[in-house]
């Protein structure tokens, strides 16, 4: 699904006009995005868990040549789906 798709399908299921549901689908990118940038996790109920962890630094192997690559410590975002998303993925054919 792309994000035009996306927001189509937002903007048809809440019966609002597809500049709003761009404005909406925008502020809600951006909300989540400035709580995770202080180090909060966003918790949505039913659907699930955005946060922030932490990588350190570690020695990798390159595929192609077998040399030792020094990957730099990072953060990334993480996200575990609910259980209410679980279930429902799990149940659909």
């Amino acid at each position: 699904m792309t994000k035009k798709e996306f927001i189509d399908e937002m903007a048809k299921k809440a019966k609002v006009t597809k500049v709003d549901a761009t404005k909406a689908y925008g502020a809600f990118l951006d909300t989540v995005s400035d709580y995770l940038l202080k180090g909060d996790r966003v918790t949505l109920l039913g659907f699930g868990t955005f946060s922030v962890q932490k990588r350190s630094a570690r020695t990798a192997r390159n595929p192609q040549s077998g040399a030792q690559i020094k990957v730099p410590a990072k953060k990334v975002v993480k996200f575990k789906a609910g259980a209410a998303l679980s279930t429902k993925v799990a149940k659909k054919k």
